[in-house]
């Protein structure tokens, strides 16, 4: 029944939860924002899952294993209370084979807010995706929610290509003000 069915933020990683810092690549190289549990914390008390959805082509390129992602996964899940984390390994440029492809699980696509609404049951009407690069508002806007971009990271200053967002924030401190 559509009324029993719980709202989401889907979150990217680098810039909205964790420094941006190019292409992190261990547990070590993570920054996490000093605020990032604080808000997923009141996230949840609001009645959101907190799910992150990231491009993560670092593997694709060879940069790290996906080994090394499910331990900087963990560390995530563990520092901040996320409910989930959702990642694509993909990239159409990629030197190691079995990633490189083009997929619908890389944003600005869908692919992994989708399979996160099978797996979680999201109400989609009341949800929300907030990121910090175009391919993170057009993504959410695929998947007909609202968005959010957040300058914490890349920002409004260095958008791929110009985007319309919903809101536009500092970091997710204000965010969580609109839940």
């Amino acid at each position: 029944m559509e009324g029993d069915k719980r709202p989401a933020v889907f979150l990217d990683r680098d810039g909205v939860l964790i420094q941006e810092r190019s292409y992190v690549c261990s547990v070590a190289e993570m920054c996490i924002f000093p605020f990032a549990e604080e808000c997923i914390t009141k996230i949840k008390k609001k009645g959101y899952y907190s799910i992150v959805i990231t491009n993560q082509s670092g593997i694709a390129r060879g940069l790290f294993s996906e080994y090394d992602l499910q331990k900087m996964n963990e560390y995530l899940i563990r520092k901040t209370g996320v409910d989930a984390i959702y990642y694509c390994p993909h990239h159409p440029n990629g030197i190691v084979e079995k990633y490189r492809k083009k997929c619908s699980c890389r944003k600005p696509q869908s692919g992994l807010l989708d399979r996160a609404c099978v797996d979680f049951d999201i109400d989609m009407k009341r949800s929300y995706m907030a990121g910090d690069r175009a391919s993170d508002i057009l993504a959410g806007q695929r998947a007909c929610i609202k968005t959010v971009l957040l300058e914490s990271g890349y920002g409004t200053a260095h958008l791929e290509e110009p985007v319309t967002p919903d809101f536009i924030f500092n970091d997710l401190r204000d965010m969580i003000k609109i839940l």
